[in-house]
């Protein structure tokens, strides 16, 4: 949901061009189905899509380790919780910004949030403000900005910001269990349906359970 809100400030605002990332995770087909749909949609016609398979290696998360059970909502505590996969943004942002060097350029964007969000380490401000100090050093002209415009928002914020944009929210998934219908009970859904609700607008995707 984020991450399509993001894609339409960016075709706004610019000639976009969209990158997907294909990690092991739980939901990866259904999530590719969204990337295409929605870049469609947007008329974003210049599209990398890549796999990364360290991630799934690696393991350590509830996305992308099938022995590790995903949480319902109600059960996740203060804590950073099992669905957090270790130091996934730093590899789409390696991959987005080799990228964005052949393309010529300026900005990366990516959808990160910190209020409202599961508190996951690379969704904080300090990490992106980091990371654009790695980018300017380790790339050749050191020009391209990382660009975060969600990430102080609440999510209520982000639902009217997209219905404001025509985000195209019908083709978005953020469901970390389920391919056929979101399961409504993971954090992410309940993070995602309260935010609707307090906009005020329908969800417009399926659920199992509201």
């Amino acid at each position: 949901m984020d991450s399509c809100v993001c894609a339409a400030l960016a075709a706004r605002d610019y000639e976009a061009a969209a990158v997907h990332v294909s990690y092991g995770q739980r939901t990866e087909e259904r999530e590719r189905q969204s990337f295409l749909a929605i870049c469609q949609r947007l008329k974003i016609h210049d599209r990398l899509m890549v796999r990364n398979e360290a991630l799934r290696q690696v393991g350590g998360s509830a996305l992308t380790d099938e022995s590790i059970d995903v949480p319902e909502a109600e059960s996740v505590g203060q804590s950073i919780p099992v669905t957090y996969v270790p130091f996934r943004n730093a590899h789409f942002l390696a991959a987005a910004v080799s990228w964005a060097e052949v393309l010529g350029a300026e900005r990366v964007y990516i959808g990160a949030v910190e209020p409202d969000s599961s508190g996951y380490p690379d969704c904080r401000p300090a990490y992106y403000r980091a990371f654009n100090e790695v980018v300017k050093a380790g790339t050749k002209d050191g020009q391209i900005e990382i660009v975060t415009p969600l990430i102080a928002m609440h999510k209520a914020e982000i639902v009217r910001l997209g219905l404001e944009l025509g985000a195209p929210f019908d083709l978005t998934w953020s469901c970390y269990s389920r391919e056929d219908q979101a399961c409504g009970v993971c954090d992410s859904c309940v993070l995602r349906l309260r935010a609707f609700q307090s906009a005020g607008a329908q969800d417009p995707i399926p659920y199992a359970a509201r």
